[in-house]
C-alpha cells in the first residue's frame, strides 16, 4: 500500500539544535531591525498585527519587537512570530549564513519513499514559508520536490486530534493510510486519537535517555528513518 508520510521537522528529520541554537537566536538578533525597515509591508504588517493583538494590543513597533523577542525565548507556538521568523530566515539562507541541518538518514529515505510512490507532507509549528526554506536549503540540497503538502499551525495545534482530521481531509486520505513521524509523544497521541499510524523517532542525539516502554504512549519507537518501512507501519 502506497500511504501518505507526515513528518515533522524539529527533532525528527533534522537536528532540534540547529533550530534553537542557530534559527532562533538569528531571528531574535534581526527582529528590531527587520520590523523597523519592513514593517510597512502588507505581508509582515499582517503578521505584526495579527501579534499585536495577542499582546495586549502593543501600538508601538519598537515595543512588539521586544515581546516578540520574548515569545522566541519562550519557544511559543505563535503563528505570527512563526511567519515572521519565516521571512526573516530567508535572508539568512540566502545568504548562505547557514543551510539546513538534516540528519544523514533522513534525505535518503525521504528520497526513497517518494521513488517508491509514497506521498510526503510536511506537518510543522514553523510556517509553510519556513518549512520550504528550510528544505530548500538543506546539507542534502533542494528536497522540496519530495513533498506534495505543507502544512503549520493556521490548520491547528499540533497535539490536537482536529488537526489531523482536517490534514487528512486535506489532502484526501483516510486516516490510516497516513503514517505520522515525531519525536513528540504528545504530536502521536492526537494523530493516533485521530486515527492516524503512528512511529516515533527517538533520536539519541536529541534525547540521550531513550523513551521505551511507558514513555513511548504505545508509538513504536525508533531511532532512525533507515527503521522505518511505510508499508509496514
Amino acid at each position: 500500500m502506497k500511504r501518505a508520510i507526515l513528518t515533522d521537522i524539529e527533532g525528527t528529520t533534522s537536528s532540534i539544535s540547529f533550530v534553537r541554537e542557530v534559527l532562533f537566536p538569528y531571528a531574535r538578533a534581526a527582529l528590531p531591525g527587520f520590523v523597523r525597515e519592513r514593517g510597512h509591508e502588507p505581508e509582515v504588517r499582517r503578521w505584526l498585527d495579527a501579534a499585536a493583538v495577542d499582546a495586549g494590543s502593543v501600538c508601538q513597533d519598537a515595543l512588539l519587537a521586544e515581546v516578540l523577542q520574548g515569545w522566541i525565548d519562550e519557544d511559543r507556538k505563535h503563528t505570527a512570530l512563526k511567519a515572521l521568523q519565516g521571512l526573516i530566515w530567508i535572508e539568512g539562507y540566502r545568504s548562505g549564513d547557514y543551510r539546513a541541518h538534516i540528519y544523514p538518514d533522513s534525505a535518503p529515505a525521504l528520497r526513497a519513499w517518494h521513488a517508491a510512490g509514497h506521498a510526503l507532507h510536511v506537518y510543522s509549528s514553523g510556517s509553510v514559508a519556513a518549512q520550504k526554506l528550510f528544505f530548500g536549503h538543506t546539507e542534502a540540497g533542494d528536497l522540496r520536490d519530495l513533498f506534495s503538502g505543507w502544512f503549520d499551525t493556521e490548520t491547528g495545534g499540533k497535539r490536537e486530534a482536529a488537526s489531523y482530521r482536517a490534514i487528512a481531509q486535506a489532502i484526501g486520505r483516510a486516516p490510516d493510510d497516513i503514517l505520522f513521524l515525531s519525536d513528540v509523544v504528545e504530536e502521536l497521541d492526537a494523530a493516533r486519537e485521530a486515527g492516524l499510524r503512528t512511529v516515533l523517532l527517538d533520536r539519541r542525539e536529541d534525547y540521550p535517555q531513550p523513551r521505551c516502554g511507558e514513555a513511548a504512549h504505545g508509538h513504536r519507537r525508533v531511532e532512525s528513518f533507515a527503521q522505518v518501512d511505510p508499508q509496514a507501519e
